[in-house]
C-alpha cells in the first residue's frame, strides 16, 4: 500500500500550485513533494506541512504521482523513474500535464499501461479559480476519479473531455488567460492614453474583466447578449466596439487560439 495518497515531481508554477491546492484539502502527511532543485522543494513542503524526498521516494510511495514536468524533460523522467515504478506491486495512478503527450505515448514510453490521469490546467489555479480539464484510461476506476477531482477542488473547476478535445482545451484554456492579461493591459493602455494614472487604469482593468467574467459564468446568458445590454443606441461603447470589429478583434483572437490548437498537435 502506498505511503503517501499524492506525489509530485516537479514544482515549477503548475505543479506547486497543484500540490497547494491539494494540500487544503487532505492532510500534508499525505503528500510528498519532488524536484530536480532539492532545496525548492524542502521550501514547499515546510509551507505545506508535507515531506519532501527524491523522484524515485515520490515514485515509489504514492498512489497519485504528478508527473509536472514539460513535455521536453518527460522522457527523462520517464527514464529515472520506470524501474521503480516497473518493482511496485500495489496499485497506481499517473498524472500528467505534460501538452500534447497523450495517454497511450505515456503507456509506451513506460512500457506498460499503467492507470494515467491526463489534465490540461491552467495558471489561475494558483488562486483556486483554474481551469483544468482531463481524461482518463479506461482502467483508471470511477471512485479513483471522484477521489482525484476532490482532492483538486480547491484548485478551480474540473471538467472531463475526450482525449481528442485535449489539444483544443490547450489552446482556449491553457493559453487563454495569456491572452487576457494581454487584453488586460491593452485596456490599461487606453485608459492611460485618456488620462488615467497607470496603477488606476490597472486597477479598473483588473475589476471591469472580473465582473464581467463573473457576469458571464452566473448568468446563463450568451455572450453576445451581455455585449448588446452595455451598448446604448449612438453611445460610447458601440463606438469601441466598433473600431474593435473594424480591426478584426474577434476574428484575431479565434487565429490566436487555433494557432495554439496546432503548436499544441506538434508537441
Amino acid at each position: 500500500m502506498a505511503e503517501f495518497k499524492f506525489g509530485f515531481i516537479g514544482t515549477g508554477n503548475m505543479g506547486g500550485a497543484l500540490a497547494k491546492a491539494v494540500g487544503k484539502t487532505v492532510s500534508g502527511k499525505s503528500i510528498v513533494i519532488a524536484d530536480k532543485d532539492s532545496e525548492k522543494a524542502k521550501l514547499m513542503a515546510e509551507s505545506l506541512n508535507c515531506l519532501s524526498g527524491t523522484n524515485k521516494d515520490a515514485a515509489e510511495k504514492s498512489q497519485y504521482l504528478f508527473l509536472g514536468v514539460k513535455p521536453q524533460i518527460l522522457p527523462a523522467l520517464i527514464e529515472e523513474i520506470r524501474p521503480v515504478l516497473s518493482a511496485r506491486k500495489d496499485r497506481f495512478v499517473l498524472v500528467s500535464m505534460a501538452a500534447g503527450v497523450s495517454i497511450s505515448r505515456i503507456q509506451e514510453m513506460f512500457g506498460k499501461d499503467y492507470p494515467v490521469i491526463r489534465i490540461m490546467p491552467n495558471t489561475p489555479v494558483s488562486v483556486g479559480k483554474g481551469m483544468i480539464e482531463y481524461i482518463a484510461s479506461a482502467d483508471v476506476s470511477e471512485d479513483e476519479i471522484t477521489e482525484f477531482c476532490g482532492a483538486l477542488a480547491a484548485a478551480g473547476k474540473l471538467d472531463r473531455l475526450d482525449e481528442k478535445l485535449m489539444d483544443a482545451a490547450t489552446a482556449l484554456a491553457g493559453s487563454g488567460p495569456a491572452f487576457v492579461y494581454l487584453f488586460a493591459e491593452a485596456l490599461a493602455d487606453g485608459g492611460v492614453a485618456c488620462g488615467l494614472t497607470r496603477d488606476k487604469a490597472i486597477s479598473y482593468a483588473s475589476q471591469t474583466l472580473k465582473g464581467a467574467a463573473e457576469m458571464l459564468v452566473t448568468s446563463d446568458k450568451h455572450p453576445g447578449e451581455l455585449k448588446d445590454a452595455v451598448c446604448s443606441p449612438g453611445g460610447t461603447t458601440i463606438e469601441g466596439v466598433h473600431v474593435l470589429e473594424n480591426g478584426a478583434f474577434r476574428g484575431t483572437v479565434m487565429e490566436a487560439v487555433i494557432a495554439a490548437y496546432k503548436r499544441a498537435k506538434e508537441l
